[in-house]
């Protein structure tokens, strides 16, 4: 008998791995791959953590999904993540030909995939992105609505592994 999981049971998935990254004190990003209806790669934002830049929770999924697939093309791969896509990550997600991105919570300055820009289906690409938005999006806002008051309220630096 084959289960069929819905968007909800993923992106909460992805929510999991966001309240990883808040324990961690990264801003709480979280993102998983799928491939028929399975799982196979999972992460959260590591920026602080690995003193990168590029360590987004998207870019470190695709990494893991490539590995897990065992080439670059994530043409069967869905990717959910709990905040809409920077420029990078969107980038990142056409370059390897990921089928679709299901994200929660919007984001109407820096989103790339359907918000401020629309890099997953820019004219002219060779791949376009399915997008799906809003998909548990108070939860995956309210987990970075608190992680935010939390920094206020503290002055809660980043971590910095040198201290």
């Amino acid at each position: 008998m084959i289960i069929k999981f819905d968007e909800e049971y993923f992106m909460r998935k992805a929510l999991q791995q966001a309240e990883i990254a808040a324990e961690e004190k990264e801003v709480p990003v979280g993102a998983i791959a799928v491939r028929n209806n399975q799982v196979i790669a999972c992460s959260y934002n590591q920026v602080e953590k690995l003193k990168d830049a590029t360590a987004h929770a998207e870019m470190l999924v695709i990494t893991q999904a490539e590995y897990a697939v065992g080439g670059w093309r994530l043409d069967e791969v869905d990717i959910y993540v709990t905040k809409e896509p920077c420029a990078m990550c969107a980038g990142a997600m056409v370059n390897a030909r990921v089928n679709r991105v299901i994200f929660g919570m919007h984001d109407p300055r820096c989103g790339a995939a359907c918000s401020a820009m629309k890099i997953t289906s820019f004219p002219g690409m060779l791949h376009k992105v399915k997008v799906k938005g809003g998909v548990l999006e108070a939860e995956c806002s309210e987990i970075m609505k608190k992680f935010f008051r939390e920094v206020r309220k503290t002055k809660m630096k980043p971590l910095k592994i040198d201290e």
